[in-house]
């Protein structure tokens, strides 16, 4: 019975699609070869949304160039201050007085007090790689606190932007209707507030309510100017990502897998979580890139208005602002951080524009 099973399965059934095996011939079909076996290897290899848009994100020779600066920036402010033995908020002395002739000094120079300690005791001092400010602080060391503080705040922004946005953008998309609505025109409203002029007030506010209870605490070093900057940006700058992510969640919510996760009794949070914001990854990940460069930008020009972090800690668009008064006398302390606030914007920004190529499904 087995032999005449085999001899039925052997032979083709009327319109069927199967291989007729009685009339299957070895001889007619070649082993397949070590490098044919490689390419299926190759061609069958299972991949990831991520591992696909870092394959492609490695193709993009502005993007790699864009990290290897951010890498050499982040490499060098972390480092330098363990090898430069200057303080980003001392003044220059000789054992132990103020070097008052150390102030405004050209890049690489000493002052008088610094050159005849040298010459007495033969003992080699650390130099002033981009000399000094008008209150003889080192200027390299005050320029990588300020990267510091400026990338810093670029990131925390962004990440307040992604946490705000994305809870409020994912239940307006999800739950629609009369929620939907209102949660929206809240979005209109805060869309039409200034931000300068929110920040401008807040400053003030939170500078006679808020400066007693900082005091002593990690935040006096920021400053009522820079907590009232996180407050804008916890307020008004989550509505983009708010509105994209609803956009893209009122287009997936309605995809017979979440019907189905529905009619089983999945639970909300759940399909959300599993099913939806997997979906809008892309999304997600090209908008906080491009959020950072947005903020380190704000942070900039707010500083150099005078509404950045409080003195001695420093930023980009402080240092900026603090050089004017002697650009035309030493025009160094204004290229260097301008320079420095245009290269770490520009690289997030080709960063982000890699990003969403890579990642966008409706480019590749």
């Amino acid at each position: 019975m087995q032999g005449n099973g085999n001899e039925v399965l052997k032979k083709k059934q009327f319109l069927s699609a199967q291989v007729d095996l009685s009339k299957f011939n070895p001889a007619q079909f070649e082993e397949a070869t070590d490098e044919e076996k490689k390419q299926q290897d190759v061609m069958g290899e299972s991949t990831t949304f991520f591992k696909d848009g870092m394959r492609r994100l490695r193709k993009n020779p502005l993007a790699m160039a864009s990290i290897v600066i951010l890498l050499l920036i982040i490499v060098t402010i972390i480092v330098a201050p363990h090898i430069v033995p200057y303080k980003y908020y001392e003044i220059i002395s000789v054992d132990g007085v103020r070097d008052k002739s150390a102030s405004n000094l050209a890049p690489f120079t000493y002052s008088k007090l610094e050159t005849q300690y040298m010459e007495r005791t033969g003992e080699k001092l650390f130099p002033h790689i981009l000399g000094t400010d008008s209150l003889s602080r080192d200027y390299f060391i005050r320029v990588i606190y300020g990267t510091r503080v400026s990338l810093s705040v670029g990131i925390v922004a962004s990440i307040m932007v992604l946490i705000i946005g994305l809870l409020y953008g994912s239940i307006a998309g999800y739950f629609g209707g009369r929620i939907d609505l209102i949660m929206m025109r809240i979005v209109d409203i805060i869309y039409s507030l200034p931000d300068m002029l929110i920040i401008i007030l807040l400053s003030v506010v939170l500078n006679q309510t808020l400066a007693p209870f900082i005091a002593g605490t990690v935040l006096e070093s920021l400053g009522t100017n820079m907590i009232s900057i996180f407050i804008v940006f916890g307020l008004l700058y989550w509505v983009s990502m708010a509105r994209l992510i609803r956009g893209q969640i009122l287009t997936i919510k309605n995809n017979e897998y979440v019907l189905a996760a529905r009619c089983i009794g999945t639970k909300n949070g759940r399909i959300l979580r599993r099913h939806i914001l997997p979906n809008c990854l892309s999304v997600i990940i090209i908008t906080t890139a491009l959020q950072v460069p947005s903020a380190i930008f704000t942070e900039s020009y707010l500083s150099f208005l005078g509404l950045g972090v409080s003195a001695p800690l420093t930023s980009l668009g402080s240092l900026a602002n603090d050089a004017r008064a002697g650009m035309q006398s030493y025009p160094h302390r204004l290229i260097v951080p301008a320079v420095t606030i245009c290269l770490i914007v520009l690289a997030l920004n080709l960063l982000g524009d890699g990003l969403r190529d890579a990642f966008d499904s409706k480019l590749n």
